[in-house]
């Protein structure tokens, strides 16, 4: 590969074409279907699916076949593939759908309103997961235009990763055939340290979100009648959180959600703080005075990747404030969200809470916990020599630095489902979700840089894959 000439084509195509497009993308609110609930009549889905398509076709890629499918009841699958050298397949995957707009964007942005601002695109779904399907189409034009072989290759867009791929392992299942059996696996939707280097996922957490409600009474009651008489339901709900968390350190205190830290990940995450240093705390926008739970960089990427933290999201039966009256409410209703730790079961694990919850409750309140999403969390396979050098190479050609391997704290359930469907599989898991990206959350922004290197990245992996294929 002539790398110059790679990364000129990939700047070219991503400032005249592929920024335009995710502009467009952005202003379509798809939201996953776990946020909209209304999401086929609404039609959002389906504009975004056609936009993506629309563009793709116009790329002009010789012999790509492009499919949408389609089911009733379900979100609709891109897939798409282009036949290769040797009798091995690479699945390259990313999603189209969004998280909810969220407030608090800054003056200016918005989660539907794309803003180019010093090399960054902002607007909700450009780096979580927009921007995947175009980089990987981007590295296909690599490969075309300088005449490189590849494998043979699938890529798969869904348009329900935000609500836990609840229709991926129907889809997985039904497409066996057609997609085969992977030797890779590249995915575009994980994060990085900084836009300086290549970063490689070697873990996610999985996740479990559930609700848990306490109540007291039927109805709300004058509070100057009852408080003292009937207990808070949200000093109740304090009492169960506390069964889970240590409050001053925030530790859980469930065996269930806990397993072993592999030495492999104590090792990368040593390097990986020597790396990221102050970044650790830079990435976040902490008000002044504010800290971190800790000053040890170290322990902050583990705390991060391999043991459990809980968030408390949401919450019903709450007043807003200017229609809080002196009530003492009947019910209090927290949304939980609970990271796990790779190879923790998470099914077993929603168990051991909803019993921690449920039993013996105080006052004899009533309490329930639902688990609403049950998802596996995932550690790599050991990285074979061959992508090593890969990624080394493109880490050197594209960014100039060395590559660095790093745990993450989010999900994607695919990775699981990969991980036990083909565990011969290598697999490549980068992105563009660096620090302030802000995934999820306001001012969501895609780095274009970041993005480029990733394409041609992307490019110069499949070339390594299948000459060292052909080779054996």
């Amino acid at each position: 590969m002539d790398a110059t000439r790679a990364q000129q084509l990939v700047n070219e195509l991503w400032d005249s074409s592929i920024v335009p497009t995710l502009h467009d993308y952005i202003r379509i609110p798809n939201q996953s279907p776990g946020f909209d609930p209304q999401w086929q009549s609404n039609g959002h889905m389906d504009a975004a699916v056609e936009l993506m398509c629309n563009w793709i076709r116009s790329q002009n890629i010789a012999g790509l076949q492009l499919e949408v499918i389609r089911e009733p009841g379900r979100t609709p699958l891109i897939l798409m593939e282009l036949a290769g050298q040797g009798g091995d397949t690479v699945l390259l995957y990313g999603h189209l759908d969004k998280q909810p707009p969220m407030d608090g964007w800054e003056d200016g942005l918005g989660p539907w309103t794309p803003v180019l601002r010093d090399g960054k695109l902002y607007g909700r779904g450009g780096a979580d997961d927009g921007y995947a399907a175009f980089a990987t189409i981007a590295a296909l034009k690599v490969l075309q235009e300088q005449k490189l072989p590849h494998a043979r290759l699938v890529i798969v867009i869904e348009a329900c990763e935000e609500s836990g791929s609840g229709d991926l392992p129907h889809y997985l299942a039904k497409l066996s055939e057609r997609i085969g059996t992977p030797s890779l696996v590249v995915c575009l939707d994980s994060g990085c340290g900084n836009y300086e280097q290549l970063w490689v996922t070697s873990s996610l957490r999985g996740l479990l979100n559930g609700t848990l409600s306490v109540r007291m009474l039927r109805d709300g009651v004058h509070s100057g009648a009852a408080s003292g008489i009937v207990p808070s339901t949200f000093r109740i709900a304090r009492q169960l959180i506390d069964r889970l968390e240590d409050g001053a350190t925030g530790t859980l205190r469930v065996p269930e959600l806990y397993t072993e830290i592999p030495a492999e990940r104590l090792e990368q995450a040593s390097k990986t703080a020597v790396v990221m240093a102050d970044d650790v705390r830079g990435s976040f926008p902490f008000v002044d005075g504010a800290r971190p739970v800790t000053e040890d960089v170290r322990e902050l990427l583990l705390n991060r990747t391999w043991r459990p933290q809980l968030e408390v999201v949401g919450a019903a039966g709450l007043p807003t404030l200017e229609h809080a009256g002196n009530v003492l409410r009947p019910q209090t209703t927290l949304k939980l969200s609970v990271r796990i730790p790779p190879q923790v079961d998470p099914r077993a694990a929603a168990t051991a809470l909803k019993k921690i919850l449920e039993s013996e409750p105080p006052y004899g309140a009533t309490v329930h916990f639902e688990c609403s999403e049950c998802a596996s969390g995932w550690s790599a396979p050991p990285t074979a020599p061959w992508l090593q050098q890969a990624i080394e190479q493109a880490s050197s050609d594209f960014f100039g630095r060395p590559p660095c391997f790093m745990g993450e704290g989010g999900t994607i359930p695919f990775m699981a489902m990969l991980g036990r469907q083909f565990p011969e599989a290598q697999f490549l898991i980068t992105g563009v979700l660096g620090p302030r990206s802000n995934a999820h959350g306001p001012n969501e922004f895609l780095h274009i840089g970041m993005a480029k290197g990733l394409s041609a990245s992307v490019a110069r992996v499949l070339v390594a894959h299948v000459t060292r294929r052909n080779e054996r």
